[in-house]
């Protein structure tokens, strides 16, 4: 039994949801987004909140129901309130800047690295060795960063690289003499 997907899905103030079959259309502040379920599942709307169910008692429909009730939980928190994940860049020279809508990396390379920032997604560089990713879509601010991340991951002996703000790098020793 899915713990997480026995709990319904509570639409908060602002935001409107409707459910057509399988597919579940949200409506928010920060714009509107489609959601179609698998087949394995069943949504219903009760009491202002989205309840999804497995369809039958079979390991596929159960595996499915706590995923598309976090999927839902997602869509409606991007929607409200967004998602930000920051990123920190160490190393002598190491820097960020937008320019227009690309994000401008000098990362030790012979040149400048140039990443095209997608449709939705809101980069910001508060300091010149901080990124700021933002957006609605949870997966798609992840695989932005990941991406970005990327170009230069941080090695294990000087920590240089980009790194996510909360991870932490575990650190080897160098060479004894």
């Amino acid at each position: 039994m899915s713990r997480i997907g026995k709990k319904p899905v509570a639409v908060p103030e602002g935001i409107t949801a409707s459910v057509d079959g399988q597919t579940v259309t949200i409506k928010g502040p920060k714009g509107e987004r489609k959601y179609v379920l698998n087949e394995e599942v069943l949504v219903k709307m009760e009491d202002g909140a989205i309840a999804v169910s497995p369809r039958d008692q079979s390991k596929d429909a159960r595996s499915k129901w706590g995923m598309s009730r976090t999927q839902l939980d997602n869509i409606i928190h991007g929607l409200s309130n967004g998602f930000t994940r920051t990123l920190e860049i160490n190393g002598v020279g190491y820097r960020a800047a937008m320019q227009g809508k690309n994000l401008q990396l000098s990362l030790g390379y012979s040149h400048e690295v140039v990443y095209e920032v997608p449709e939705g997604i809101t980069v910001a560089t508060p300091k010149p060795t901080e990124i700021t990713v933002s957006g609605t879509d949870k997966q798609q601010v992840g695989q932005v960063c990941a991406e970005i991340r990327a170009y230069r991951s941080p090695e294990p002996y000087k920590g240089k690289g980009i790194k996510y703000a909360e991870e932490k790098i575990v650190r080897k020793e160098g060479k004894k003499k």
